[in-house]
């Protein structure tokens, strides 16, 4: 008799796609192990899913106790095969381990995009009809009029530079493409992408910076995105430009760009990552009036949990039938 599949999972995600493994199963035996069944040496893990409750809090930098005890059970299990993790990026330093011992390590990619998308383009938009500016005015309860402050630029004629093409990208770029921004994507292919006036790689991206009204980042971190908008990046860009963050915290040198902020190389910034989190209180982030900051929380809504449940389910189904594995994670990505 085969042996049961030992999938190690939360209590709290376990009830809720219990139902949906079953179903995944199509045959298949499987035993449900927990955290304290690992760690007290009574079992090991096949398989395993970080499920959002898993990571609860807790950040690259700073990690609970209770994401802890389930990290530890992941290595502790010498048999480990495939882990799935709730995020769309996979470089906390758990997976990154995990990948270099032959783990496969498979991601929640898309799920999560709309609202991420949604998130951006708020903040994009916000910083393009002087929200900020506007919001302070009523906190001092200022009646200040754009006509006296200023006129925003409109914003049908300007130039988004998208780095990263992936689904939150490509979701940013078609409603500002609506909207009448021009658009050029900064990705590993120089490949043609039918709603972009141009397109270059990574290494080319300072070719394009000039024309950047936004830069708008969508990328995954790996060696050629760390600090890709560093201080050289910043001396390229479009006077006047803004960035839009939602990738990761590294992929720009924050003390370069507080400085491009501080000094109006940069008229404004909206980020949801940091390069560390959470955001130090004696960052100069917080109290810039040309920032938006948002605590890492843009792909956040009620249906997320839902959504990345059924990535994992989805690719259950898949790792039982020996299909290939959705979004699968690379050291390199």
């Amino acid at each position: 008799m085969t042996q049961p599949l030992r999938l190690l999972v939360s209590d709290m995600t376990w009830s809720s796609i219990q139902t949906d493994v079953y179903q995944a199963l199509a045959g298949h035996a499987i035993d449900r192990i927990t955290v304290d069944e690992v760690l007290t040496g009574h079992k090991v893990a096949d398989i395993a899913f970080i499920s959002r409750d898993v990571t609860g809090m807790s950040t690259k930098f700073v990690i609970e106790p209770e994401t802890q005890r389930f990290y530890d059970a992941l290595s502790q299990s010498p048999d480990l095969r495939w882990l799935h993790v709730h995020s769309a990026g996979a470089d906390r330093q758990i997976y990154l381990d995990l990948m270099a011992r032959g783990v496969t390590v498979s991601t929640a990619s898309g799920a999560n995009a709309r609202a991420v998308a949604q998130t951006a383009l708020a903040g994009l938009l916000a910083l393009a009809r002087k929200l900020p500016q506007l919001m302070k005015a009523q906190r001092d309860h200022e009646w200040l009029p754009l006509l006296k402050t200023g006129l925003p630029e409109d914003l049908d004629g300007q130039t988004a530079v998208i780095v990263g093409w992936g689904p939150i990208a490509q979701m940013i770029g078609e409603v500002l493409h609506l909207l009448g921004v021009r658009i050029v994507v900064v990705r590993r292919s120089s490949a043609e992408v039918s709603i972009a006036e141009q397109v270059v790689t990574f290494d080319k991206i300072s070719d394009v910076l000039p024309s950047a009204d936004w830069l708008v980042l969508a990328c995954p971190l790996n060696a050629q995105t760390h600090h890709l908008v560093n201080d050289v990046a910043l001396s390229a860009i479009k006077p006047g430009a803004a960035i839009v963050n939602i990738a990761r915290g590294t992929v720009i040198d924050e003390p370069a760009m507080i400085q491009a902020l501080k000094d109006g190389r940069l008229s404004g910034a909206f980020l949801d990552v940091f390069a560390q989190e959470p955001l130090p209180s004696d960052s100069a982030l917080w109290d810039l009036p040309n920032v938006i900051a948002t605590p890492h929380t843009a792909g956040s809504s009620q249906g997320m949990y839902r959504r990345m449940e059924q990535t994992f389910t989805d690719n259950l189904a898949r790792y039982l039938q020996s299909k290939p594995l959705h979004n699968v994670a690379s050291s390199t990505d």
